[in-house]
């Protein structure tokens, strides 16, 4: 979606039963299955079929088919809060943390590394490669501001967090795929900036979930989940 030719952020929050589906999501739903096999509500069988489709579920709607036959499913959730298009006023120090530059050459920031709250990447002639898939985030909320003069901004996020954008294009290309987490304490990362004659895109890296929150480490889904079809 290109939502920054225009320059008019959306606040409009999706349907969640379509957003992806989470670690948390499926961990949430392994843990009913798991209480409904104790209950008696669920056979062995049945549980054990039901969880291997939590694996391979993607979204939060195909999660729910597995349990909407269950007590729990019947508990009232949390309403869903849309990420708001801004940062919070004052939660981002005006001055970057880090900056990333690339004039007539390339620089890339990705691995273990520590996003911060303010990211500042310049390309002219060049390109610049942000990737935020295995970072470590200290802070809910971050800042990336991109500017790119006849050159390329690449920024990748974890496909759990979510991503807002506000920019626009001269003769170039701003792009950022607009994403949305189920899980209010994840990570939102905002990508400011412009394109003049130039490309920047920020979208995210299926496969890729944000491992640490103020260096809470989380395991990965199917190791996870794993221990359910062990019991």
């Amino acid at each position: 979606m290109d939502l920054h030719k225009h320059a008019q952020p959306q606040d409009s929050a999706p349907h969640v039963a379509k957003l992806r589906a989470s670690d948390a999501d499926r961990d949430r739903v392994a843990d009913i299955l798991h209480e409904a096999l104790a209950e008696g509500r669920l056979t062995a069988d049945e549980h054990a079929e039901r969880v291997e489709g939590v694996l391979s579920a993607k979204t939060v709607g195909e999660l729910e088919v597995f349990i909407r036959d269950l007590p729990a499913a019947q508990r009232p959730n949390p309403a869903y809060t849309a990420v708001p298009s801004r940062p919070t006023p004052g939660a981002i120090p005006v001055e970057a943390d880090a900056n990333v530059v690339a004039v007539f050459s390339s620089a890339v920031r990705r691995g273990r590394w520590r996003a911060g709250r303010r990211l500042h990447a310049y390309s002219v002639f060049g390109s610049v490669e942000i990737d935020l898939s295995e970072a470590i985030f200290e802070y809910q909320q971050v800042v990336i501001k991109a500017v790119s003069v006849f050159g390329d901004i690449q920024i990748r996020v974890p496909e759990n967090v979510s991503l807002r954008g506000t920019g626009g294009g001269v003769l170039g290309n701003f792009e950022v795929d607009t994403l949305d987490s189920v899980d209010s304490q994840a990570p939102v990362v905002y990508v400011d900036g412009w394109a003049v004659l130039g490309n920047v895109e920020a979208r995210p890296r299926r496969g890729k979930l944000v491992a640490d929150i103020l260096e809470r480490v989380q395991d990965k889904v199917d190791r996870k989940l794993r221990k359910h079809l062990d019991r």
